[in-house]
């Protein structure tokens, strides 16, 4: 019997299988696309090299979990990124960010149970979209933004809190002559302070802190977000993957029921 998690979010889908044990056996990625249903059939031509659908316990979460079928259960992705901080950071309190594609969390989560959460839904702003859509004006692949900004030689702002105008301001700064070093910093750093707006707002804010998401691979982020926080910000190797291995461990629990 194989344990899969399965968190299809609006910009990625990620895939976890575990064995009765919490054992990772097998962890993947792939971009959504324009359907959830078409990132499952890839993620099940993919599973399908190693694992037996048929004899598997499934828990789906994010943006697409109603879209797997043979999931024996779906759960928010609140839930599951608590579970999946207990996984990889321990059971002790801890805060978690999550920056996602569509929205970011801050959550406050004691032995794999949220005690309180945040969620930024209303605008990209502060997201992996918002970080996409600026890439795409600089002409770079959203995985050299990080590197671009920590060659900045000005601490530049951008102002706009809205995507839209957002972009308006960065075709501006380029039409002025600004580097895209500099305007690379000014997107990072105005999705490190929308980061900071939402954090506040949880009660315990002295708790070691994490962050999961797909940015929690960016160094030079992780290094601006904990001086714009004043708080050292923590990641793991596995991070990206929080809600599927929160999913993966929540089927191990509860097919043991």
């Amino acid at each position: 019997m194989d344990y899969l998690g399965i968190d299809i979010g609006s910009t990625c889908a990620k895939t976890i299988v575990m064995d009765r044990d919490k054992n990772i056996l097998e962890h993947f990625y792939l971009p959504t696309g324009w359907s959830s249903f078409d990132a499952l059939d890839r993620i099940k031509e993919r599973l399908s090299e190693h694992v037996n659908l048929d004899e598997v316990y499934c828990v789906s979460t994010g943006y697409g979990r109603e879209a797997v079928p043979f999931a024996n259960k779906t759960i928010t992705e609140i839930t599951c990124h608590a579970k999946g901080a207990q996984y990889l950071f321990g059971d002790g309190a801890v805060n978690v960010i999550d920056i996602g594609g569509q929205d970011t969390k801050a959550i406050s989560v004691s032995d794999g149970r949220v005690e309180e959460f945040f969620m930024n839904d209303k605008c990209s702003a502060g997201t992996g979209k918002f970080v996409e859509v600026m890439s795409n004006r600089l002409g770079v692949p959203i995985n050299d933004l990080n590197k671009l900004a920590e060659g900045h030689t000005e601490d530049l702002k951008i102002s706009s809190m809205c995507t839209v105008f957002a972009e308006s301001e960065v075709i501006s700064l380029a039409g002025k002559g600004e580097s895209r070093e500099n305007i690379a910093y000014g997107v990072l750093e105005s999705v490190a302070v929308k980061v900071k707006s939402l954090y506040s707002r949880l009660s315990y804010d002295d708790r070691p802190l994490f962050l999961t998401g797909g940015l929690c691979e960016a160094e030079y982020f992780i290094r601006l977000l904990s001086e714009i926080l004043g708080t050292n910000v923590s990641t793991a190797p596995l991070a990206r993957y929080a809600g599927a291995i929160g999913a993966a461990a929540l089927s191990v629990d509860k097919f043991s029921k």
